[in-house]
């Protein structure tokens, strides 16, 4: 580690002021950025944490939309957004540790855009909305590719709306090791179709298969998406699977999550 400036904001305001500042740095959770200062990958100057924004925290449901604050964290998703999103509720109860639920959030996970994160197919499959201090920006305009989102410096995801589809269900294939998704599917069905979005396998990182979407609009069964597949171009390779063993995976994981969401 190195010297910096600590700065704990209790408010919004006072963190995108705080923000504004030279070589600044938002700390939420800090499950990713920690790491990367011990190993020097990033200098901020000044970290800034949001875990004292009280404004940025909590789950609350009306209307048929989940609204959690961007500062709240995984074991609390999982916990009290059970009753009305089940599905993102076990995706969330499934992340990484215990340790990893109690400090890492909902913000810094969609903010940080990790390719192999669960949160980003929740918003894109849910076709959730990311509220910032400066505007509302839909899941399907928010990521824009592995470790880039649509946030501009200084912005803060102060919120994530959930609407909360008939049915969803979350698949995962877990890297035993640290618990990341090596492939991941969300499926939700509601009143406006269906979203099957897949994290893990694309070196572009979450996306959705918009082949999937248009078979199981017109029949959510497992039976209309035998014989579809992704690309393997495109797909990660590493240690863990070739372009192929993700892109079969792909498949498999969106017929157990249709299977289980039926």
């Amino acid at each position: 580690m190195y010297n910096f400036e600590f700065v704990k904001p209790s408010s919004i305001d006072e963190a995108v002021a705080a923000l504004g500042e030279d070589e600044a740095q938002a700390l939420g959770g800090g499950q990713t950025l920690i790491p990367t200062l011990k190993q020097r990958l990033a200098r901020p100057a000044r970290l800034v944490s949001l875990s004292g924004i009280a404004e940025m925290k909590g789950v609350g449901a009306e209307g048929g939309v989940l609204t959690i604050g961007g500062g709240t964290s995984h074991a609390t998703v999982a916990a009290e957004a059970a009753g009305s999103y089940p599905a993102l509720a076990a995706l969330a109860g499934n992340i990484g540790d215990p340790a990893v639920r109690n400090r890492g959030t909902i913000g810094g996970s969609l903010a940080n855009n990790d390719p192999s994160a669960c949160y980003p197919a929740a918003a894109l499959g849910s076709g959730a909305t990311i509220v910032t201090n400066a505007r509302e920006i839909a899941a399907d305009d928010f990521f824009k590719g592995m470790f880039t989102t649509a946030l501009e410096e200084g912005e803060i995801i102060t919120a994530v709306r959930f609407p909360v589809p008939q049915a969803a269900n979350y698949q995962k294939f877990e890297q035993p090791a640290s618990r990341f998704a090596l492939v991941g599917v969300f499926v939700a069905r509601g009143g406006d179709g269906v979203r099957v979005a897949v994290t893990g396998a694309s070196e572009e990182g979450v996306f959705r298969w918009s082949e999937a979407e248009a078979a199981l609009a017109s029949d959510f069964s497992t039976g209309a998406i035998e014989g579809l597949s992704v690309p393997a171009d495109g797909m990660i390779a590493d240690l863990h699977g070739s372009k192929a063993y993700r892109a079969h995976l792909v498949g498999v994981l969106t017929r157990r999550a249709v299977s289980a969401a039926s």
